[in-house]
């Protein structure tokens, strides 16, 4: 089975597959820096409490935002799995091709998206929304060109801006407000946030398809962690919270069978 784990600023999201089954997916708190000790112990502890035998786990893939993570992520795999992880890094082979302008620039976690969406999506153009720390929007086409990138403030960034930086202004649960204005400050703060995230995709959205895409629309794929509040939007063809999870198994197959 095959361990996967998107390190992200805020959190880590991982999941375990079993060929092409998701069996299991989990979070733990990226923010507080870990040992390999706590992550060793942490990963084969979640795994049991999930009905996984980390005896079973014979592949870990690995992409982060996070550079300080890696080494003890790496750590981590030797000495409590027995095995070197599988780091999607600039180097590795994706099938991908990169048009920034320094291609070694694109994070990883934005090339998983990207594998994982063409993997899911074959022989369409495609526009990825990811709603995590930061909010960003990435054009790939069907011929897998990586075009380029939008980051934005996430939700969730924005609002500890807006808190740290006001002497009045508290921070609020981040939902859905019923209507756009709001009949108290922590509801307009919130309608600020949830509206003011949701307008800002809603145009980047149309202006990289107008730009990009005139001919043939793209499928607009949302994922991330703060993405289920903008289900209910018509705002994505696709909502997979699983797209980065997904792209790094797609990301091992592809570099076993480079190696063979």
């Amino acid at each position: 089975m095959l361990l996967t784990l998107d390190v992200g600023n805020s959190q880590i999201f991982g999941g375990v597959y079993d060929r092409d089954n998701l069996r299991i997916t989990f979070r733990r708190t990226s923010s507080i820096r870990a040992s390999s000790d706590e992550f060793g112990i942490f990963f084969r502890t979640t795994l049991r409490e999930n009905g996984v035998d980390p005896e079973a786990i014979g592949m870990a893939a690995i992409c982060s935002v996070v550079p300080d993570a890696v080494h003890s992520l790496r750590n981590c795999f030797r000495k409590y799995f027995r095995f070197e992880p599988f780091l999607l890094q600039p180097g590795v082979k994706t099938g991908l091709k990169i048009r920034y302008s320094n291609p070694l620039e694109v994070g990883a976690d934005k090339i998983a998206n990207a594998i994982g969406a063409l993997s899911r999506f074959p022989g369409r153009n495609l526009l990825i929304v990811d709603f995590g720390t930061a909010t960003t929007l990435c054009a790939v086409t069907k011929e897998k060109e990586y075009l380029g990138g939008i980051i934005t403030p996430g939700i969730s960034t924005s609002m500890a801006a807006l808190e740290s930086q006001t002497a009045r202004l508290p921070a609020v649960e981040i939902i859905r407000p019923p209507e756009v204005l709001g009949r108290s400050t922590v509801e307009s703060i919130q309608s600020g946030l949830y509206y003011g995230t949701l307008a800002t995709v809603r145009s980047l959205a149309a202006s990289v398809t107008k730009e990009h895409f005139s001919k043939e629309q793209p499928v607009i794929v949302g994922t991330g962690g703060f993405g289920r509040l903008f289900e209910e939007e018509s705002l994505f063809d696709a909502f997979v919270p699983e797209l980065a999870l997904m792209g790094l198994c797609r990301a091992v197959e592809f570099s076993l069978a480079k190696q063979k």
